[in-house]
Order: structure tokens, then C-alpha cells, then sequence
């Protein structure tokens, strides 16, 4: 027998998503970080490749993967490390990077990262097991509900990494100073390792 669609508050939906979007994150950090150091070019490529990562992660989640990621620890221990060894290699990039200028490469690079960190983030997969259940009622969650639920959560973390990315890259300028690149690069590396462990502690 098939269940009813469920009902959903979309107000409280809306309202926890952007409350959580607007607590400092993973990628809140990364993308300021990026933003700072390669240009709003750099930050606009890795918001939609975060933007995409999320809503693949919500398709799934919508799909039954969730269940499946959250029953399943050593997954989760497996996409951690994943997560973490990304951002390992992302903070020696940083750390190495003596570039002044933005590079043809920093746009597909960013894209590449945003939506890798984001596919692969345990966190990601179980956001609809713990932040969509107290909004719903009187039936089940059809997938076609899953992705307007994912659609909405991602416009709204998109909107918010908008304006990282634009407040971040207005002060790129400001970093042409080679000595006040390298500060902040080696900044960003270090907080791309507090990710990773981050990842690692789950």
C-alpha cells in the first residue's frame, strides 16, 4: 500500500535552513578563504560546484541513501577520510601556491573541490534525517517533495555563500601585496587542516 505524500511546513523549513546556512561552516570558511585569494571568479565556481554537490546529496538522501550512510558507520568513517585527505590537498596546494595573479585554471579548480567536499560529507547525507523529519507529517516523503525540499535548502545556502564570496573578493584587491597573499594563504591552509580534522573527528 502507498502513503499519502507528506505535509510539509515549509515556514519552519525555510526558517531552520537559513539559521543553520548562516552558523559558520565548512564551506563558509573555504569559500571566504578562496575568494580572498583567487578572485570572485574562483568563489563563483566553487558556489555552484557546492551548489550542485548539495542538491546531488539531497537526490540521494531523497533516494533511501541517508539510511543507508547512517546505518552504515564505517561508510561514514570511509567519506570522512575522503573529505579529509581533500582538504589535505587542498591546503598544501594553498600553501605552495606563489601566484599573484588569478589563473584560467583557479574556476575549474574550485568548481571541481566545492563539489567533491560536498558529495562526499557524511554531514550532507544525514541533513534530511535530522533537519526535514520535524517538518513533515501525515505520511511519507515522495522523492519529487525530497527534491523541492533539497532545491529550497541549496538556494538559501547559495544565496549565503553569494555573499561570502562577493564581501570576500571585494577585498581581494586589497591582498596584491605578495606579503599579505602569503599571510593569508598560509591562514586559509590552516583552517583547510582544521577541516580535515574536523572531518576526521566526525
Amino acid at each position: 500500500m502507498t502513503l499519502p505524500a507528506a505535509q510539509i511546513d515549509w515556514l519552519g523549513f525555510v526558517a531552520a535552513v537559513a539559521i543553520l546556512e548562516a552558523t559558520p561552516g565548512v564551506n563558509m570558511a573555504w569559500l571566504a578563504g578562496l575568494s580572498l585569494t583567487k578572485g570572485r571568479r574562483a568563489g563563483l565556481a566553487a558556489t555552484a560546484g557546492i551548489a550542485i554537490g548539495l542538491m546531488l546529496n539531497a537526490m540521494l538522501a531523497g533516494a533511501g541513501l541517508a539510511e543507508v550512510v547512517q546505518t552504515h558507520p564505517e561508510l561514514q568513517v570511509w567519506l570522512r577520510r575522503g573529505g579529509a585527505v581533500l582538504m589535505v590537498v587542498l591546503a598544501w596546494r594553498t600553501w605552495i601556491d606563489q601566484s599573484t595573479e588569478p589563473s584560467p585554471h583557479d574556476g575549474r579548480n574550485g568548481f571541481a573541490a566545492g563539489l567533491l567536499l560536498n558529495i562526499i560529507n557524511p554531514k550532507a547525507f544525514v541533513f534530511f534525517l535530522v533537519v526535514v523529519p520535524p517538518f513533515l507529517s501525515g505520511g511519507a516523503l515522495q522523492l519529487r517533495q525530497a527534491f523541492a525540499l533539497g532545491l529550497t535548502s541549496v538556494v538559501i545556502a547559495t544565496a549565503v555563500h553569494l555573499v561570502i564570496v562577493f564581501s570576500a573578493a571585494h577585498a581581494h584587491a586589497w591582498l596584491s601585496d605578495t606579503n599579505r597573499t602569503r599571510v593569508v594563504r598560509r591562514i586559509m591552509a590552516g583552517v583547510m587542516i582544521g577541516v580535515a580534522v574536523w572531518f576526521l573527528a566526525g
